[in-house]
Parts: C-alpha cells; structure tokens; sequence
C-alpha cells in the first residue's frame, strides 16, 4: 500500500497487520499467568508492528508478515521479561500455602479443609485468609516454577511459541487441559462454583459474590484457595 506520493502508507499498513498482532497476542496469552492483560500486549505489539514497517527491506527477500511476526513476537516477549506480576514475597506464601496443601491431601487422601491448612501453617483461620487475599492467586504458572527463584528467560523461550505445527506439544497441551478439568472437578464445591463462574462464564468478583451470597473479598480467598490446590496438582506439568 503506497501514498499519492508513492511511499508505503504506514496508517493502512498498520490497520491490514492489526490482527496478525491480534492473533499472536491471543497465541501468547494463553500460555501465561491470567493477570496479564491481553490489551497490554496488543499495545506492546503493535509498537513491534510499528518498529517493522521502519525497519523493513524488501531487499532482504522476506516477506513482511514473517518479518513482522518476529518483530511483534521480540516486543511482546521483551516486555514480559522485564515485568514482575508478583512480588517474591508474595509468591513465597503462594508456596507455603500450596507445600500445606500438598502435604494435608498426602496425609489426609482428601482436599483439606481451610482451618486444617491454617493449622498446618501453624495461623489462625483469620490470619490464613487474609494471606489468601493478600496473595490473589492469579497464576497458575510461575516463570520461576520452570527456571529457579531468580527467574530467566527459560519459561518464555520454551513455551511461548508458535507450536501450532508441533505434534508432540499439542498432545501435551491437549493433555494439559485434561489434567486441569479434571483438577478442577477434585475441587470442593464452593471453588468449583467460583472457578466456573470466573473463567467459563466471564463474572465478576462482585457478580460471583452476590450468587454465593458472600464478600467479594470471601470470592478473592476462595479462588487463591482454589488456583494454589490446582497448582499443587498440576506441578508436573
């Protein structure tokens, strides 16, 4: 697309290649802790799209969309690795809670009870839940589960690509899926209500809380809850 003046009209580039920024973001997204924001990184990718059209030459013989594709995907990537969702004191409670878990549901043969994961942490039932808000668990994937406390870019590089002609990984992400219904379906009641209600039905905090008839802050602990058993199950993964 060329201007009345004969150069490449940037503006109806931009519009034609906005979806294929779309598109990978939605790619990327799905492999990546839900507080990510998806608008986030159309913004960041769009910049990569922006960075493409300066930096492109025809000469090169390339075609624009893979060389676009690159540019959009280093964009959104170096904008991951240098943010920080959660604060490694946080996430140290995230592990505390789920080492409780996981050693309760060992002992017990059951989900364990929130007083009884209080008093494995050795806290009250109050002091527990309001570490569960304050942790907000949000990720069911952590850069660090895949590389150590310090975090690298081994997660990001493994995971987040274009797997779409990969066999193997399809299986393992079909299985993935499976392995999370099927978490999902161990858990107790109330969280497999607030799970479905979030996730598959797209509700609020709010809209969650005025259906079980609870706080919304009550809604916040029962899905840290829920995200810190499901990641004690899918650790293997």
């Amino acid at each position: 697309m060329y201007t009345a003046k004969g150069r490449l009209d940037n503006s109806a580039l931009i519009r034609q290649y906005s979806g294929l920024v779309r598109r990978l973001a939605h790619q990327m997204i799905a492999k990546l802790p839900a507080n990510v924001e998806l608008d986030d990184l159309i913004q960041v990718g769009l910049i990569g799209l922006t960075d493409a059209l300066s930096r492109f030459d025809v000469a090169q013989g390339v075609q624009f969309e893979t060389f676009a594709t690159q540019r959009i995907r280093g964009a959104m990537l170096d904008e991951l690795r240098g943010g920080d969702w959660m604060s490694r004191g946080t996430r140290r409670q995230q592990r505390s809670i789920e080492t409780a878990v996981h050693k309760l549901e060992q002992r017990l043969g059951r989900a364990p009870h929130e007083s009884e994961i209080a008093a494995e942490m050795g806290l009250s039932l109050g002091d527990y839940q309001d570490m569960l808000s304050k942790v907000r668990g949000t990720q069911l994937v952590y850069l660090e589960d895949m590389s150590g406390d310090e975090g690298s870019d081994d997660y990001l590089d493994r995971h987040v690509v274009d797997e779409s002609n990969n066999p193997m990984a399809q299986l393992q992400d079909h299985r993935m899926r499976e392995a999370l219904v099927a978490a999902i379906k161990n858990l107790p009641e109330r969280e497999q209500y607030v799970m479905s209600m979030y996730y598959e039905h797209d509700m609020n905090l709010k809209e969650i809380a005025a259906v079980l008839k609870v706080t919304e802050s009550r809604v916040c602990q029962l899905h840290s809850q829920a995200i810190a058993r499901l990641r004690v199950k899918l650790r293997d993964w």
